[in-house]
């Protein structure tokens, strides 16, 4: 990605974003809550996996349900594993995104939305990433989108990896429905590192480079991100970052590291 070597690179851009309120919430955490050995040591020692992640990182995307569905009981307990101030992000299932492409997904939606209430407050933005392959296709994407804000009050972000998505045209309707564009490293597509369209929301999915899932990043490249998303923060943008570079262990020391740059960052 061509942030590692121009961190300036990753600034905000897009829409104007919201100005002139209160310093926003950064969320910073890790696609699933597995606490490596070697990154063991700022967690508790006792409790399950997600209380002792808890206990120090303040989100966590859930990936799982890309896959499976789970039992409203399950989220119940989930949610009831981690502080107040937790939030959890929440992959929408394959069989929408990738099986059935957008198109006639009715059931499917209600029966995910009906599962994830089960994480009460504590529910973040949902997760809408879509197949490399999947075009912007009106009548299919847009109509989902619709129907999917119609049934969500709270934040929702879109993952497209199509270069058909990045146009003005599309921008413009993920703002008018309040959905934020993600920004990706590596980035399929030119403009994909960058936030798009609701700026009330920036959501920074970072996948590992240069060898995707499995790279750590490296220091320089981490007090960017934390210098952005300190940034959009302060002008009252609900910031996220979420490290999705797990397959060697990388996420959670990639997490932390950026926890304590934006501390540095944000703290008198």
């Amino acid at each position: 990605m061509r942030a590692l070597s121009n961190p300036d690179h990753l600034t905000s851009r897009g829409s104007d974003p919201p100005t002139g309120g209160a310093v926003a919430t950064i969320r910073i955490g890790t696609a699933a809550w597995s606490i490596p050995k070697e990154h063991a040591a700022p967690f508790p020692v006792t409790g399950s996996h997600l209380e002792r992640y808890g206990a120090v990182l303040n989100a966590v995307e859930i990936n799982s349900s890309f896959y499976r569905p789970h039992r409203p009981a399950t989220y119940e307990r989930w949610a009831a594993s981690v502080p107040e101030g937790f939030r959890f992000a929440v992959k929408i299932p394959k069989a929408i995104t990738h099986e059935r492409r957008l198109k006639d997904v009715s059931d499917l939606l209600d029966r995910f939305l009906s599962e994830v209430s089960g994480l009460g407050p504590k529910l973040g933005p949902l997760l809408v990433q879509l197949p490399p392959s999947l075009s912007f296709q009106h009548g299919i994407a847009d109509r989902f989108l619709s129907q999917l804000r119609s049934r969500v009050e709270g934040g929702i972000v879109c993952e497209p990896r199509h270069a058909s998505w990045f146009t003005p045209e599309v921008d413009a309707l993920l703002d008018e429905l309040r959905i934020a564009r993600v920004a990706a490293d590596p980035a399929p597509v030119p403009g994909a590192d960058e936030p798009g369209g609701c700026r009330s929301l920036s959501y920074y999915r970072l996948h590992g480079s240069p060898k995707i899932y499995y790279s750590a990043y490296s220091q320089e490249y981490l007090a960017a991100i934390a210098e952005v998303l300190a940034r959009d923060a302060a002008i009252g943008v609900e910031t996220w970052c979420i490290f999705d570079n797990t397959a060697a262990f990388a996420a959670t020391g990639d997490a932390l590291t950026t926890r304590h740059m934006v501390l540095d960052r944000v703290e008198p």
